[in-house]
C-alpha cells in the first residue's frame, strides 16, 4: 500500500509544471487547442472539491447557530447525525471523491468521468446534501447512498484496466465507506438494528486510514521535491507498524466496547504515527506554507489517538478525540491538498498567496478552538465553538474567493483537465 522507502520524489497526483503559459499565452494555447464541454466537468476535483468547499462555508456555522437555538436544525434525523453524517460523507467524502477521479486518470493515464457523467456524480451530491434538510427521508438516504459505490466501480475500472494494483485498496475503501453509509440510513430507517453512530465511527475510521495512506505517499514526496537532494527514508517496520496499529486500534474503537486494550493500542498508534511524522522532518518545511500546512495536519493524528485513548479510560469525551482527527487532520489536510492539487491541475505554480496561508491558520486555530480550548476552559465552550465556526467558514470563504473563477475556466497552459 505504502512504499517503505521512497527513493525519488513520485507524488499521488503529478502536479502540473510552475513555469506554465500565462496570460495572452495561455489564451492562445487554449485558442489554439480549443477543449470541449464546460471546464468545471472536465476533471473531478473541479466540481467536488468547489461542493465541497461551499457546502463547508455553509453547514458548521448553521449547525452552531442550530445549536444555540438561532434556527431551525433538520428534523428528518436527530441534529447530531445530521451534523456528523454531512460533515463527513458531505464534506469529506466530496473532497476524497474528487481527488481519486483526478488521480485515478494520472495513475493510469486513462479518462475517468467527465463531462455529462461527471456533471450527474455532483448533481447526486448536492441533490442528497439539498434533500437532508428537506426531502423526506427515505429519498435522502436513496440519493446519498449512490455516488460511492458508482465512484468505487469506476476507479476500480480504470486501474484494472491499466494494471494498477498498487492503488486497487483504495477503491475497496470507498466500498467500505459506502457499505459503512449504507448501514447508517438502514440504523436510522430502522431497518438495522446498530446505533447509527457506530457505522459514522466506521466512516471516519476509513477516512483516516485513507490519510494514512495518502499522506504517507504525498507528504514525503512533496518535501522532497522542495527540498532538492534530500532523502525522507522511513522504516519499513515504522510504516507497517504505523498502518497497522492505526486499522487494528480504530476496528477495536468502532466494534468493541471502551477497553484498556483498545486504549493502549490507540497510544502506540499516536506514538508511531509522531515517529512516522519525525522522519518527515516538518522543521524544514516552515519556510514553505503549502507544505507545512500538511505536516501541521498530519500532527494532529497522533493528537487524535491520544485523546481517543484517554476517552477509552474515561478521562475524557470521545468527541475530542473525533474532532481532532476530523477538524485538525482531515480539514487540515484537505485545505492544504485543495489548494495544492487544484494549482497544479489548473497550470498555476504551487506557491501559495496570503490569502490561501490564511486559510491555512483558520482551519488550525478552528481545530484548537473546537478541540483544545473546551479541554482546558469548560465552562466557556459555546464561545469556542462560535470562535470555530467563525474561523472555519472564514478558510473556506477564502479557498472560494481564490479558486471559484479558477475551477471554473479552462487551465492557464491551455491543457485538458
Amino acid at each position: 500500500m505504502v512504499r517503505a522507502v521512497m527513493t525519488k520524489p513520485t507524488s499521488a497526483i503529478p502536479l502540473a509544471v510552475t513555469g506554465a503559459p500565462q496570460g495572452a499565452a495561455a489564451a492562445a494555447s487554449s485558442a489554439q487547442f480549443p477543449l470541449p464541454g464546460w471546464p468545471l466537468f472536465r476533471l473531478g476535483f473541479r466540481p467536488f472539491y468547489l461542493g465541497a468547499a461551499a457546502f463547508a462555508l455553509f453547514a458548521v456555522p448553521y449547525w452552531i447557530a442550530g445549536l444555540l437555538g438561532l434556527v431551525a436544525l433538520p428534523s428528518t434525523m436527530p441534529p447530531l447525525l445530521w451534523h456528523a453524517h454531512e460533515m463527513l460523507y458531505g464534506f469529506a467524502v466530496a473532497v476524497i471523491v474528487g481527488f481519486l477521479l483526478t488521480a485515478g486518470k494520472a495513475w493510469t493515464g486513462l479518462a475517468t468521468p467527465r463531462g455529462a457523467t461527471l456533471a450527474v456524480m455532483a448533481g447526486l451530491w448536492l441533490a442528497a446534501r439539498l434533500s437532508a434538510v428537506g426531502a423526506p427521508y427515505a429519498v435522502y438516504a436513496v440519493l446519498d447512498v449512490v455516488l460511492l459505490p458508482w465512484v468505487a466501480l469506476a476507479l476500480i475500472r480504470v486501474l484494472l484496466k491499466a494494471g494498477n494494483r498498487r492503488n486497487l485498496p483504495l477503491g475497496a475503501i470507498l466500498l467500505l465507506l459506502a457499505t459503512a453509509n449504507v448501514s447508517f440510513h438502514a440504523a436510522v430507517l430502522g431497518w438495522l438494528n446498530i446505533d447509527p453512530l457506530w457505522a459514522l465511527h466506521a466512516g471516519l475510521a476509513l477516512v483516516v486510514m485513507i490519510e494514512c495512506v495518502i499522506a504517507g505517499r504525498v507528504i514525503p514526496a512533496f518535501t522532497m521535491s522542495a527540498l532538492p537532494g534530500r532523502q525522507l527514508k522511513v522504516p519499513a517496520w515504522l510504516e507497517r507498524s504505523t498502518l497497522a496499529a492505526t486499522a487494528l486500534s480504530l476496528a477495536s474503537w468502532v466494534l468493541l466496547s471502551a477497553n484498556p486494550v483498545t486504549a493502549a493500542g490507540f497510544a502506540l498508534a499516536a506514538l508511531l504515527h509522531a515517529a512516522r511524522l519525525w522522519h518527515w522532518q516538518p522543521w524544514r518545511t516552515r519556510a514553505r506554507p503549502i507544505l507545512w500546512v500538511l505536516h501541521a495536519a498530519y500532527a494532529w493524528l497522533p493528537v487524535g489517538f491520544l485523546l481517543l485513548a484517554w476517552a477509552q479510560l474515561g478521562g475524557v469525551a470521545a468527541s475530542a478525540g473525533i474532532h481532532a482527527l476530523a477538524v485538525g487532520a482531515t480539514a487540515g489536510l484537505i485545505v492544504g491538498m485543495v489548494t495544492r492539487t487544484a494549482r497544479g491541475h489548473t497550470g498555476r505554480p504551487l506557491k501559495v498567496s496570503r490569502l490561501e496561508v490564511a486559510a491555512y491558520l483558520l482551519v488550525a486555530g478552528a481545530a484548537v478552538a473546537r478541540v483544545l480550548l473546551p479541554l482546558v476552559a469548560p465552562a466557556h465552550t459555546s464561545d469556542w465553538l462560535v470562535v470555530a465556526a467563525a474561523a472555519w467558514a472564514a478558510a473556506f470563504s477564502l479557498y472560494l474567493w481564490v479558486f471559484t473563477p479558477w475551477l471554473l475556466s479552462s487551465r492557464l497552459d491551455g491543457k485538458d483537465g
